[in-house]
């Protein structure tokens, strides 16, 4: 049996029962022997004993980063090498975050705070390729403390800065293209949990607004924390999870709900168009994690009144898996219970949009989460569009998360068509049947003029992706033209 039978084989490569974990470092040093062999590349950890024999370079090479990082390794022998889909059901988690070390650094401060980001603190990749470096000040009034970050870019926006500050910790992480640059601090005195964010897009400047509890002067900001004023390449970096509040849950199918998370009162954060998070819960004496994409709270205004700010909640559409592990915990919370909520990750760029024509949308199931925000952002801000189309599969009629809204939206915009496919419908059903398939998309996926910039977005089941981007590039859609959803 060669290596991709046997990822196909149903069979369970991980030894989790298809659970995902965080990595300690302890933990991954302890899988260290060719039975039990576990290696971190980017960040992911993986269970890569089952591949031993089918490994090219033989067992030997893959020992050499049992129990480790074995990211530098990877790149120097076959970087080219596409080992996340290779690798994708040996898949155990991602590594912890590991705790800061607080230490008085008050006088490191004046070398630190307030400067140019080192060089030393930036790749030799970084300095070629990257963004030009960063960096930030700060000065005060007597009520007010204002972080400036100065990205030295123009595609700044509120979606980029993510801000987490709790008791004197403060922790602040801006996305400059596929890099993160991290404000991490130990302040010197004490703020209110609200204070406020806003971007100067034009100069790419970034200011965060603290309120002091006591309008005292300071006479320094704080002491960096752990990679304090760092830029990291994204894929090098952990998630960073604050826990927020479950304060509504709704029925949207028979097995699929609508659950509504609080930010704390201390965090900004605004997932971009297209990313997902993760979601942590303690389960059985382990942290389990899964990855979800954010979505609106309708896809009409009139559906639902917000309660709070847009800002300061999200929203997840969930199926729930009655012999699953992680949804059905997640569907015994009660309303006040807490879930902790990653930072964003996710490769898809807004940009995609700039002069689009025509959209079209293929998802499956729970794959039509990552199209919601995405239809949002397309009928109200790509003054381009002329067409946006939804090709969305289920199994059966009670399957169509909003099918009403959907219905209406469409009526509502006549640039937006919509069309079911059943795969096992009753017989009453008029609509289309089967699965993806040529026959059914050479037919939907019609440009409105020949040469009109199109894209498609796929997102499903892994075989509904993968299928499906094989047909699509049988349709002659280039490469550019494509983007599939993966968490």
């Amino acid at each position: 049996m060669d290596w991709i039978r046997l990822t196909k084989s149903g069979k369970d490569l991980t030894g989790l029962k298809g659970r995902l974990i965080e990595v300690t470092e302890e933990e991954l040093k302890k899988h260290n022997k060719k039975d039990d062999c576990w290696i971190c590349i980017r960040g992911f950890v993986y269970n890569v004993s089952p591949y031993m024999e089918y490994h090219p370079g033989g067992e030997d090479e893959l020992m050499r980063a049992a129990g480790s990082d074995g990211t530098e390794l990877f790149d120097q022998v076959h970087r080219w090498v596409n080992y996340e889909s290779m690798l994708k059901e040996c898949l155990v988690g991602r590594m912890a975050i590991k705790p800061a070390v607080l230490k008085d650094y008050r006088e490191e401060e004046k070398k630190v705070l307030n400067g140019m980001l080192p060089k030393s603190q930036v790749t030799d990749t970084l300095a070629k390729e990257g963004p030009s470096y960063p960096s930030y000040d700060w000065f005060q009034t007597d009520s007010l403390v204002t972080i400036a970050i100065y990205t030295k870019q123009k595609d700044i926006n509120l979606d980029s800065i993510i801000v987490d500050h709790q008791n004197d910790s403060f922790r602040a992480e801006t996305i400059i293209k596929d890099c993160l640059y991290l404000i991490h601090i130990g302040l010197s005195h004490e703020v209110q949990e609200d204070f406020s964010v806003r971007v100067v897009e034009s100069v790419g400047k970034i200011e965060i607004v603290l309120q002091k509890k006591e309008n005292t002067s300071w006479d320094f900001l704080g002491h960096p924390l752990k990679n304090h004023n760092s830029l990291i390449p994204r894929k090098d970096t952990g998630l960073y999870y604050r826990k927020c509040q479950l304060i509504s849950k709704e029925d949207v199918t028979h097995d699929t709900r609508l659950f509504c998370l609080m930010l704390p009162p201390s965090t900004h954060l605004q997932v971009p168009i297209g990313q997902h998070v993760y979601l942590k819960l303690p389960i059985t004496g382990t942290e389990i994690v899964k990855p979800y994409t954010p979505v609106s709270g309708s896809l009409l205004s009139e559906f639902k009144e917000p309660v709070l700010p847009n800002n300061k909640y999200i929203y997840f559409l969930i199926k729930i898996y009655p012999t699953g592990l992680f949804t059905p915990e997640l569907d015994r919370l009660q309303i006040g219970d807490f879930v902790s909520v990653s930072s964003p990750e996710g490769n898809f760029k807004i940009s995609k949009f700039q002069e689009l024509e025509d959209l079209f949308l293929l998802a499956a199931g729970t794959g039509f989460t990552p199209m919601v925000k995405i239809l949002n952002y397309a009928l109200t801000d790509i003054p381009s569009l002329r067409k946006v189309k939804l090709m969305f599969f289920n199994k059966t009629e009670d399957d169509i998360i909003w099918r009403s809204q959907l219905e209406k939206l469409a009526f509502k915009d006549k640039r937006l068509d919509v069309e079911f496919v059943l795969s096992a419908p009753i017989s009453e059903w008029n609509g289309k049947q089967g699965h993806i398939s040529p026959a059914l998309l050479s037919e939907f996926l019609k440009r409105n003029l020949d040469k009109s910039k199109v894209l498609v977005c796929i997102c499903g089941p892994v075989p509904f992706t993968e299928q499906g981007v094989r047909l699509l590039h049988d349709l002659n859609f280039s490469k550019n033209e494509i983007h599939s959803f993966t968490a």
